[in-house]
Parts: C-alpha cells; sequence; structure tokens
C-alpha cells in the first residue's frame, strides 16, 4: 500500500490518500490476525496447508479491494472492487474499469503491482519472506505451485526454494523493464508493464493496451518475455544451474514438456500468420506475421495483451485463439490453463488407448523423456480435467442465471477460469457491462483457475474437516 502512495506523491495527480488509509485497515487487520495465532507453535499438517493458502488468498485480495473502495477515480463498486482486485493478484487481467489514461498514476502502479505480487504466488512471496513454517511449509508449496510433477524439489527446504524462485522472477522483472525502456516506452510504463509481462497478467495503464505503443519492438519483447515467463521456472533454474556444464539450450531442449510448448507455440502462430496474410487483413508480410506472433503468444499463453481486435480476425482464428487459453502455460510458470504438461499426458494417454484397442493386452507404459509416468499421476490428470469441466459448467449456468447473455457467459467464464482476462464479445476489452451478482461468480472462477481448483475444491469435502 505504501509504495502506490509513494508514486501519488511523486506524480501528484491523487489517490495517496486512499492508499493511507488502506495502509492503516490492512495493518489493524494484519495485527489481529497475527495476534490470534502467534503463540501456535504445533507442526502444519497438510490439511492447514491448503486451507492457509485459500485463506491467505481471499484475505490478500480482500485487503486488496480497499483502495479500490476509498478511491473516488475511479469509482467502482463493491463488487467491481474486489473482481478487479482478485483479478489483479490471480493475474487473470479482466478489469471493469474504463478510462485508464485518465487514472491517477498511483491507481495504475498498484493494478500492475497486484498482478507482479500474484504472479508468484502471495503464499511463496511470504514463505520466501518470513521462512517461519519450516518443513510444514512444504504442504504449502504442494498446494500452491502447480502441475502434476510438483513434488520435484528444486532445493530441500521450502524456504530456499521459494527465494530462489523469486530471485529468477525479479531478475526477469528488471530485465523485461529494462528492454521496453530501451524500445521507448516510459520509464513509468516500462516498469508497470514488465510486472504485467512476467507474471503473465495482462492489466495495462492504458485502454488500448500494448497498441498505445505502437512498437513492433514493444511487440517482440513482449512476446519473448511471454515465452520465457510461460515456461517451467524450475527448469529456469536447472538451466542457468549447469550453464557452465552443458549449453543452456539443451538443458531446455531435453524437457518433453518445454518441447510440446514451444510446438504449440509454432503452431499457432503459423495457422494464424497464414490465414492473416490468406485474408489480406493486415498491409505487408511482416506486419501479418508480427500480429500473429504477439497476439497467438498472448492468448495462448493466458496473459491478455491486445494489439488489434483479435475477435474481428477472419473465421475460426478467434475461437481458436480462445481456446488455446485452456492449454496455457507450463507447468510452475505464471500462466494459467489447464498446464501444457497435463495436454502432454493426455494426448500420450489418448494414444496409448488407440493402441490398445489394436492390442488389447499390450504392455504400453506412458514416457515423459526417460521417466516412466505412475498410473497414479495419470489418474490425477484425468480427475483434474473433469474437476475443470465441472467448474466450467457450473460457473458458466451462475452467470448465465444473473442475466448475462450465453455468448458472453461463455467467453467470460473461459476468461476468468483460464485467467485470461478479454474474451470475445461483449468481455472483449473490458467487463463493464457484467451485472455485479455475476462479478463475484467471475471473481470465484478466477480463484479456482489459480489456485488449479484442488486446492479450493478440498475444502468443501466432509473427510477434509475430520480430524
Amino acid at each position: 500500500m505504501l509504495l502506490p502512495a509513494f508514486v501519488a506523491l511523486l506524480y501528484g495527480d491523487g489517490g495517496g490518500k486512499a492508499f493511507i488509509q488502506s495502509f492503516v485497515m490492512s495493518a489493524i487487520a494484519g495485527a489481529i490476525l497475527w495476534w490470534a495465532c502467534h503463540e501456535h507453535k504445533e507442526e502444519l499438517r497438510s490439511r492447514e496447508g491448503f486451507l492457509i493458502v485459500v485463506a491467505f488468498w481471499v484475505v490478500m485480495g480482500s485487503l486488496g479491494a480497499i483502495p479500490f473502495i476509498l478511491s473516488d477515480n475511479p469509482d467502482l463498486t463493491v463488487s467491481s472492487a474486489f473482481f478487479e482486485a482478485f483479478s489483479g493478484l490471480t493475474t487473470t487481467g479482466a478489469t471493469n474499469i474504463v478510462g485508464l489514461d485518465n487514472l491517477p498514476k498511483a491507481i495504475l502502479f498498484y493494478r500492475q503491482l497486484l498482478q507482479w505480487l500474484g504472479g508468484m504466488g502471495i503464499i511463496v512471496l511470504a514463505v520466501a519472506i518470513i521462512p517461519l513454517l519450516g518443513i510444514g511449509g512444504m504442504s504449502l508449496y504442494r498446494a500452491e505451485i502447480s502441475g502434476p510433477l510438483k513434488e520435484n524439489k528444486m532445493r530441500p527446504r521450502i524456504a530456499e526454494t521459494a527465494k530462489t524462485l523469486w530471485l529468477i522472477y525479479a531478475s526477469l522483472t528488471l530485465l523485461c523493464a529494462f528492454a521496453y525502456w530501451l524500445a521507448g516506452m516510459s520509464p513509468f510504463d516500462a516498469i508497470t508493464h514488465s510486472f504485467s509481462t512476467v507474471s503473465i497478467g495482462g492489466f495495462s495503464t492504458h485502454d488500448s493496451s500494448m497498441a498505445y505503443f505502437n512498437s513492433p519492438a514493444v511487440n517482440l519483447i513482449t512476446v519473448a518475455f511471454l515465452l520465457i515467463s510461460a515456461c517451467n521456472y524450475a527448469l529456469h533454474f536447472n538451466a542457468f544451474s549447469n550453464l557452465g556444464k552443458r549449453n543452456i539450450f539443451v538443458s531446455y531442449f531435453r524437457d518433453p514438456e518445454f518441447r510440446f510448448f514451444m510446438f504449440i507455440q509454432i503452431a499457432l502462430v503459423t495457422i494464424c500468420f497464414f490465414m492473416l496474410l490468406t485474408n489480406h487483413h493486415f498491409d505487408g508480410t511482416f506486419k501479418n506475421l508480427e500480429q500473429a506472433a504477439f497476439q497467438s503468444v498472448s492468448i495462448s499463453t493466458t496473459a491478455g495483451y491486445t494489439t488489434s481486435s483479435f475477435d474481428q480476425w477472419p473465421l475460426f482464428l478467434p475461437i481458436l485463439l480462445l481456446f488455446a487459453s485452456f492449454i496455457g502455460g507450463c507447468a510452475g510458470s505464471t500462466g494459467g490453463g489447464l498446464k501444457v504438461i497435463r495436454i502432454l499426458v493426455l494426448s500420450l494417454q489418448g494414444k496409448r488407448e488407440l493402441k490398445r484397442l489394436i492390442h488389447p493386452n499390450l504392455v504400453y507404459p506412458i514416457k515423459l523423456g526417460k521417466r516412466v509416468l505412475d498410473e497414479r499421476v495419470i489418474q490425477s490428470i484425468w480427475a483434474f480435467f473433469s474437476a475443470y469441466l465441472l467448474v466450467f459448467v457450473a460457473c458458466l449456468l451462475g452467470v448465465i442465471s444473473c442475466g448475462v447473455e450465453t455468448f458472453d457467459a461463455f467467453n467470460a467464464v473461459i476468461a476468468c477460469l483460464n485467467n485470461l482476462g478479454p474474451g470475445l464479445g461483449s468481455v472483449s476489452s473490458n467487463f463493464v457491462s457484467i451485472p455485479d451478482s455475476a462479478k463475484w461468480i467471475l471473481t470465484l472462477t478466477m480463484v479456482c483457475g489459480r489456485l488449479e481448483i484442488f486446492s479450493l475444491l478440498v475444502l468443501f469435502t466432509p473427510a477434509f474437516w475430520k480430524s
């Protein structure tokens, strides 16, 4: 809260009072919560770990909404303020604010900061700074870090792991901000957009998003850092740890998820480029290639930046990109969606079932690289996929029941569950037209997507509350 207050002081365009008040209220709430349990020294179990993960997101999201409620510009309802705060923390990038170019710099900075903090996860950040949980913190790590291979630890202790991830995350942010500044952005825009790029959030300080800069250099830098951030951060760590031992490209391309991820990205860019070029959607070959690369990477990695109205692109391209967001980024990345590793395992499982139709007695283990996957991992992925669809249908019906048109509701739920941000139809640029009742459902949808559903759904099972 104090950082945006300092920005307000620096630029002198308002907003500082709301953040000072928010700081006081947050400090009081934090002190009360700390005092209530400061004498509790028992070891955390897995159950408490999942509960703390969800509780942290609810508390931080609620406190994060206070500046939006207190601020006069923008003038938001309570539901809209919560929607905006959770959209930032979950790195969804869906907004119900218009007129960004006229907002105080403090509010703009705060929106981007929320995404930056949410990108690595509030719990990982907290454990990195205050490593008070010991071994019990590993239950938080399992709940927070995405993907079926999250048991593979980079470091033996959660605090060391969190600090390593934070160092990589902060370094990428600095590099991205520097690159944006070299490409012509102002220092303020460079810093704030590096926050939302590395977090794969998609918030911008301008209503027209990245189209405001009208710069091929900015677009290409965005594509590069979105691809980097959509990769598994454990892979980044391993690659640079072995920098002197092996070629850095070898470290990446030995990973089957990274190869599959790059295959998907290249395929999407190729299809979009070919269709745009064939239909002469933009002037010139390079312009078509630039827009195809930017928009396909932005949507498929669930960032949600836009440089053009991709919903007006020819034929099936808008729907293709929207469904590509279901795949999202790699496990252990800041991207949303189902995650590339799960799609890869599901495709390998489908291939195995086709072979079993021909050879029923065939013993055909599924391998990722040289490692044979346990059947339990495969079953858990199918369970996650089923839960993902179930939550999608339930939220879709809930949003429709609030009076939203079916097509708009479909796009809004996809955008929030995949932590994408923009969709098609009336939610292609903002969610202003969505009624307040539907925003509460979509806020829950964003949290489900960010916590990968099971971390939240487990709280609603009777077995969880039994001692």
